[in-house]
């Protein structure tokens, strides 16, 4: 029997800045789940904890015992993120979805030793949030969909589908965390008739980049941006990249525009610039055209005309030179661009919020992947279960 149930989404994504906490109730219904936020709450990673998981993610090579202290580390941060929001909003959960930290991500099949399959791993203990908040938890969401032949990514377009789908207007739900990933929802669609994609990088770059040239982990509020030049022939030439052209189902992540890929972009805006400011201002556009460039190639044929409401979500979201960008390049093709805020549901909240619902759905037995989105061959019920 389906039930409703208080559920704490965890969230720590691509750009491994920190830990979100979503407090969620969530309510069987005749037409599906239906949600409701009751808190949201957010931490940044310790230094040295950030330090290591991005160490590892960009590690050629890594100890196994880094990786199992690393997992055991996740585990206790996570389990006292929820501590923290439980105390603070008085909201106890029933359960607990917990996402993980990516620390590798590999969604197309690929030989190794005399075999060829598909990868992913997120680390973070569940056992620790388990015995830590006398809560169960599921957790490592993505293997099912692989085994049933998907990327394992993007999987929030499950709740984008719940929330969002609209009977006269087409929806585009954007993510721009580490990386940006998009769900394109057709007025009046079924799930079979969702498409959903990593464009590329979000902040990534953009985080990298400021680190590098600055000494801080982002371009807050875009100002740097707001103040550089765009190089364009950056922009045109890294665009011209295998990813930005290949057809969906896709994902990313660090493998393909982490370290290696931010040397490459800086030393291709040192030949025209110098300044620093130009580099962030061209990452930062970078993102809105790859995006851009996904509608044109992708969107743009799905949804055929239709009037169409762009709803931006993610740490991106905050960054109103991004958005100026963005909405630059989309206003013209048709898009009505707006935040998720405006819709009720913060930003920042969001992922947090869909591994909530992805994890009630296990719960109950029921699948929550969208093959149509993944490439998997049938729906499959996610992630594992680890009582209490």
């Amino acid at each position: 029997m389906k039930k409703s149930m208080i559920v704490a989404g965890i969230m720590s994504g691509t750009s491994a800045d920190g830990i979100d906490v979503a407090l969620v109730r969530i309510t069987p219904g005749p037409s599906g789940p239906r949600l409701k936020l009751l808190a949201h709450y957010a931490e940044r990673y310790p230094a040295r904890l950030r330090a290591a998981v991005l160490a590892a993610m960009n590690a050629s090579a890594i100890s196994a015992a880094e990786l199992a202290r690393l997992n055991w580390r996740l585990g206790l941060a996570y389990a006292d993120s929820v501590t923290t929001a439980v105390t603070k909003y008085g909201f106890r959960p029933d359960l607990i979805g917990c996402h993980g930290q990516t620390i590798y991500h590999q969604g197309k099949s690929e030989p190794y030793l005399g075999q060829h399959f598909a990868c992913t791993w997120q680390i973070g203990e569940a056992s620790l949030i388990a015995a830590k908040s006398r809560v169960p938890v599921v957790s490592n969401f993505r293997p099912a969909d692989m085994a049933a032949g998907g990327q394992g990514a993007p999987l929030v377009p499950f709740l984008d589908y719940t929330l969002f789908r609209h009977p006269r207007r087409a929806r585009v739900l954007q993510n721009l965390g580490g990386i940006a990933n998009l769900t394109v929802i057709p007025r009046d669609a079924s799930p079979d008739q969702i498409l959903a994609f990593d464009t590329g990088p979000a902040n990534m770059i953009i985080d990298a980049l400021m680190e590098q040239l600055y000494a801080k982990r982002f371009d807050r509020n875009g100002a740097v941006a707001r103040r550089g030049k765009v190089l364009s022939e950056v922009t045109n030439t890294l665009l011209r990249d295998r990813y930005f052209a290949a057809p969906p189902p896709k994902s990313c992540g660090r493998e393909e525009f982490g370290a290696d890929y931010t040397t490459r972009f800086l030393a291709l805006c040192k030949q025209h610039s110098n300044c620093p400011e130009d580099a962030i201002a061209t990452a930062t556009a970078f993102t809105a055209e790859t995006i851009a460039d996904a509608w044109q190639r992708f969107v743009a044929p799905r949804i055929n005309g239709q009037p169409v409401d762009y709803i931006v979500a993610g740490g991106g979201a905050q960054n109103p030179t991004l958005m100026r960008m963005l909405s630059e390049r989309l206003t013209p093709l048709g898009a009505r661009v707006l935040t998720i805020d405006e819709t009720g549901l913060p930003a920042q909240a969001k992922e947090a919020a869909a591994f909530a619902l992805l994890a009630w759905q296990t719960w109950h037995y029921l699948p929550s992947n969208i093959p149509a989105a993944t490439g998997a061959s049938r729906p499959a019920i996610l992630g594992q279960i680890t009582y209490a």
